[in-house]
Order: C-alpha cells, then structure tokens, then sequence
C-alpha cells in the first residue's frame, strides 16, 4: 500500500514514569548508604511513594492539560468537548493530528487530570 494512504497511529503521545525505577535506585542506595545519607535517601523514598502511581490514561491527560494550559488557555473552561480546548491543544503541539487532539482534550478534561 502506498505510504500516502495508510493511516498514522493515532497515539502520538507516549507517556513514560519512571516511578518504580526510581524508587528502586533509591532503596538500593539506601542500602549502602551511609548513617550521614540515610536520612536524607528515608525522605527520599517517602516523597517518592506518596506520590500516586498513575496509568498512561492519567499520564496523557495531565500532559495535555498543562500543554492547553501553556497557550494561556483558562482550565476552569476546560470541557472534554471544547473546540477551543482542542485549538489550543493543537496550537502548542502542531504536530498532533485532530482525532489526536480531541482524544487527548478529553483525557486532559477528566477528573483525574483535574486532581494533579
């Protein structure tokens, strides 16, 4: 099939935590820490997990909301419906496709976003 017609795959936006690593380098670190160091790694580790773990879902939407939210656009008028939400989106990102766009406003939109 020619390039011109196959689709592109409509997940632009990768999202990536590193969470689990992290809290992993800094147990074994604690590990051979030294008595001056542990403190310091304790409180590490603790930030770290009161952090809640988030799915790609999450992920996405809090990206796109503080990509809208960099275009000046107002996040209290933040709908998952929003056309001006999706043309900010798009502002900051020219490279996301419409139904791109749409998919992430609405993740951007949910309660979950809205919490961070």
């Amino acid at each position: 099939m020619p390039e011109l017609f196959r689709s592109k795959p409509d997940t632009l936006v990768v999202a990536l935590s590193d969470r689990e690593e992290i809290l992993g380098e800094l147990r074994r670190a604690l590990a051979s820490a030294d008595d001056a160091e542990r403190p310091g790694l304790g409180r590490a580790i603790a930030l770290v997990e009161a952090v809640p773990s988030r799915s790609e879902a999450e992920l996405r939407g809090l990206w796109a909301r503080e990509r809208i939210a960099s275009t000046g656009f107002p996040l209290a008028d933040l709908k998952p419906d929003s056309i001006a939400a999706v043309r900010a989106l798009r502002k900051a990102e020219p490279g996301l496709r419409l139904v791109q766009a749409l998919a992430l406003t609405k993740l951007a939109a949910a309660p979950d976003a809205q919490q961070a």
